[in-house]
């Protein structure tokens, strides 16, 4: 782990792999960097540099309380490709770390070769949706992280993936725990007042794939086969029996689609 110091505060991230060929991937939440193990280590066998980082609140970088927009995870994020020196850049995310990767297209979108959308959506947050945010926001700072990570597990990972593979419900609950309530709850507060994305994703015009389980809690085939259909000559990969984390739950289709995209940018 390394760490850079980033519109104010530290961020924690990992850096492997090597030349001019450059992947960021972006948590979801309430994860942390570790989630993307697997394709970092399949994007860096595959010949690219790959930096991973922790976002503003969550994992081993600096907790902001109060309210944290999507166009702030993009700018610190986008602030440590400028540390690094990283001009142009592939980017995918998932869930919330999709719609960070489709606020980077929106503000940065001159820099990005390609584009990664796992169990996500582009739409903006509906009413009820920002109350709901608001209220989940205020029980996590009062409550703390474990008990919805327990509540919550069987719609992170499909149920029967947490029976069949107990490592990765395992990883999947011990990043929610150890994630800092306050981070998290600046987090659902910011992502309620999240734009539409669709004008963004039509506007897009590089290589991108689309990867969505059949059992994701979260994110629908009617949100898969949007995004796929604004995304002109993408990708769309629809995993069955996979609920909302495609990558580690179907870790090795997930690792072929995306060196599949990263060669097709290449």
């Amino acid at each position: 782990m390394a760490t850079a110091q980033i519109n104010g505060i530290t961020v924690a991230y990992d850096d492997r792999g090597s030349g001019g060929d450059v992947l960021l991937l972006v948590h979801g939440h309430p994860f942390d960097r570790t989630m993307w193990r697997g394709q970092a280590e399949a994007a860096a066998a595959a010949g690219w540099r790959v930096v991973v980082p922790d976002l503003r609140g969550y994992g081993a970088t600096t907790v902001v309380p109060g309210k944290t927009p999507l166009s702030q995870f993009a700018a610190d994020l986008v602030g440590l490709l400028d540390h690094l020196g990283i001009d142009c850049f592939v980017v995918g995310g998932l869930s919330m770390g999709g719609q960070i990767a489709m606020e980077i297209c929106r503000a940065y979108g001159d820099r990005v070769r390609g584009l990664l959308l796992a169990a996500t959506f582009p739409q903006a947050e509906t009413a009820d949706g920002r109350v709901n945010r608001a209220r989940m926001a205020d029980r996590l700072v009062a409550q703390g992280l474990a008990p919805y990570a327990q509540e919550v597990l069987p719609r992170m990972v499909a149920p029967r993936n947490i029976a069949s593979m107990p490592a990765v419900a395992d990883h999947v609950l011990g990043m929610m725990r150890a994630t800092a309530p306050e981070g998290a709850a600046a987090a659902l507060r910011g992502r309620a007042e999240r734009p539409d994305y669709a004008d963004t994703l039509a506007a897009f015009d590089r290589p991108a794939l689309v990867v969505v389980g059949d059992e994701d809690a979260f994110t629908t085939r009617a949100d898969a086969d949007r995004m796929h259909g604004l995304l002109r000559g993408s990708e769309l990969l629809w995993l069955e029996k996979v609920g909302h984390m495609p990558n580690l739950e179907a870790a090795p289709a997930f690792d072929a689609a995306l060196v599949r995209l990263l060669g097709r940018v290449a």
